[in-house]
């Protein structure tokens, strides 16, 4: 099992974490589990990295007309 109490603002970082655990030798069925409390920083970052992770997918998997429906700010907050 893999417990992540303090997640990263990388989401990436958090897979490679996870992800390490089945080569390390692992046989059996790995399961992560996430702990965020509520109301905390952590709480905060799961969200920013949710958003992050819709705005992604919303770009690699659009076509050029809904690249043009993003705004600036939404620009802004991708490369910032």
């Amino acid at each position: 099992m893999v417990f992540i109490f303090d997640p990263w603002w990388n989401k990436a970082a958090e897979n490679q974490a996870i992800d390490r655990s089945h080569r390390i030798g692992q046989e059996r069925k790995v399961i992560a589990y996430k702990m965020i409390a509520q109301g905390t920083i952590e709480e905060k970052i799961l969200e920013l990295q949710e958003k992050k992770a819709e705005l992604f997918n919303a770009i690699i998997g659009a076509d050029a007309s809904a690249l043009k429906s993003f705004s600036e700010s939404d620009i802004a907050f991708m490369l910032g």
